[in-house]
């Protein structure tokens, strides 16, 4: 087979490079400016075309790759490298796993001149075909326009799941998946249709989730492997806004909760681990395992006069999903007090290896915090350690694993620390992060005329079904069924 794909390969080189070899005057002793930075990164095999440009001028300019003895040429234009996809697949089917060397030349006042080459290594493993977000405006209150939408890793096909304009332009947040599952997924919406939408292949719920014994409907939310039960914070959550802080917005919670939901009998449980006026439970997380649940916490204070000082420590608790029975205590892995930082979105591998979690310097909603960082734990040894080459001057916030614990999506706002954009890293078997890059574009110049950020990034194993028109008439229409507090649960 691989002796077929040199065979293929050399008959696209072959028709891709009809010029002679450009002969360079003058080689440049550094890498070539470009972007997006795709220098040095880890890719997946089944990765779109990394289309890029230069940001230093040039009459004329060729990249030329190499894999083993082959070489392809390709010439810009229209101020960019473009890849044909059959070509790219290709290359990358024959090179994976091991790298790609790329020389540029380029053609400044009658001559060449050659930049050192610059390698992008391609993994053996896949990352999952499809990525969901939410694309909103970068205007704190304004949600008139926004949607969740899916996207296609494999090429640039972006296509709604739900757009608000549905929903009777309510605002739409905190889309979660069950595993990676395209077909079994929820969604809240906040406004005059305020419900939770749950997706289960052709069966949509709407759910009123709000209790007598709960300060708020149901906010951040994570999946039960087994599907039965997804855990959710309860929030009291304020929004404020700094005059004088690089850190342009806070984002902190009064009151908060952890519970969760089982789907089958419409109800909350919880347990007083959990469910304190005296600490702010939020962002819970189940293992891979269903058997046990991490959240964050810290203890009540005055707010915001202490917003400054608030920082969340990482728990776990055990769970049974058979008895629905929760561990009497819980287990702290990150000690805020001791640290001197805070913790926020916690989020566990597939394979149950590691723990990422988003760390800076207080609160807990660090979207807006540009100390922000990923930090990793290693669950068997318990050690805690940055995931070094992701992190960057500027914010790493919300993330999420692919199915197979290898790849994980996370928001930045490196480019220019107003908008969130999506960029993927390898994280290979001991945990070390590789080099990320941008979630590529047809056009290089996409992120640069784009006026929306991307929120909360999510890996998904296939296309969601369309069925956006059936889930906003149910929303606008169902009457919906309401979600009862048990009974049993032992709480204050």
């Amino acid at each position: 087979m691989r002796n077929q794909l040199v065979y293929l390969f050399a008959l696209l080189v072959a028709g891709a490079c009809s010029q002679a070899p450009i002969r360079v005057d003058r080689e440049i002793n550094q890498l070539p400016e470009i972007f997006p930075d795709y220098t040095g990164c880890t890719i997946p095999p089944n990765i779109a075309p990394l289309n890029f440009a230069l940001t230093a001028g040039y009459d004329e300019a060729y990249a030329v790759f190499s894999a083993g003895d082959n070489e392809w040429s390709v010439k810009a234009g229209k101020n960019q490298f473009t890849f044909p996809i059959s070509k790219w697949r290709k290359l990358l089917q024959l090179s994976a796993p091991g790298d790609i060397q790329i020389k540029i030349k380029v053609k400044k006042e009658g001559k060449w001149f050659g930049y050192t080459p610059f390698r992008i290594h391609i993994a053996s493993e896949s990352v999952d075909p499809y990525i969901a977000y939410r694309l909103i405006e970068p205007g704190y209150e304004l949600w008139n326009q926004m949607g969740i939408y899916q996207r296609n890793l494999e090429n640039y096909a972006q296509s709604p799941i739900i757009e608000n304009k549905m929903t009777d332009n309510n605002c739409m947040n905190c889309h979660s998946f069950c595993m990676q599952n395209p077909d079994k997924m929820l969604f809240h919406i906040r406004g005059s249709l305020g419900s939770t939408v749950l997706v289960n292949g052709d069966k949509i719920e709407r759910l009123h989730t709000q209790t007598d014994h709960t300060m708020s409907a149901l906010v951040y939310p994570s999946w039960h492997p087994g599907g039965r039960y997804v855990a959710f914070s309860v929030n009291d959550t304020r929004q404020a806004f700094h005059v004088n802080n690089r850190n342009r917005v806070e984002v902190y919670d009064y009151k908060s909760d952890v519970v969760v939901y089982d789907t089958d009998k419409h109800e909350i449980i919880t347990a007083p681990p959990l469910f304190s006026e005296d600490w702010l439970e939020t962002f819970p997380a189940f293992s891979p395992d269903g058997q046990t649940l991490y959240f964050c916490t810290a203890p009540a204070c005055s707010m915001p006069d202490e917003f400054t000082q608030i920082k969340y420590s990482l728990c776990s608790i055990a769970f049974n999903p058979e008895t629905r029975a929760f561990g009497a205590v819980a287990d702290t892995l990150f000690h805020a007090k001791e640290n001197g930082m805070s913790v926020s979105f916690p989020r566990v591998s597939p394979d149950g290896a590691y723990l990422m979690y988003t760390k800076a310097a207080y609160g807990n909603f660090s979207i807006w915090h540009k100390d922000a960082d990923l930090h990793l734990i290693n669950l068997a040894s318990g050690n805690h350690f940055p995931a070094q080459a992701a992190n960057s001057a500027d914010v790493e916030s919300y993330h999420s694993w692919s199915s197979n614990s290898r790849w994980v999506v996370f928001a930045s706002r490196r480019l220019d620390g107003l908008y969130t954009r999506l960029y993927i890293t390898y994280i290979n078997a001991d945990g070390q992060a590789g080099k990320p890059f941008l979630v590529p574009q047809k056009k290089v110049t996409f992120y640069h005329d784009f006026m929306k950020s991307y929120n909360i990034p999510e890996f998904i194993t296939g296309k969601v079904k369309e069925q956006g028109y059936r889930i906003g008439q149910t929303a606008q229409k169902d009457k919906g069924i309401t979600v009862s507090f048990s009974k049993k649960n032992k709480i204050r």
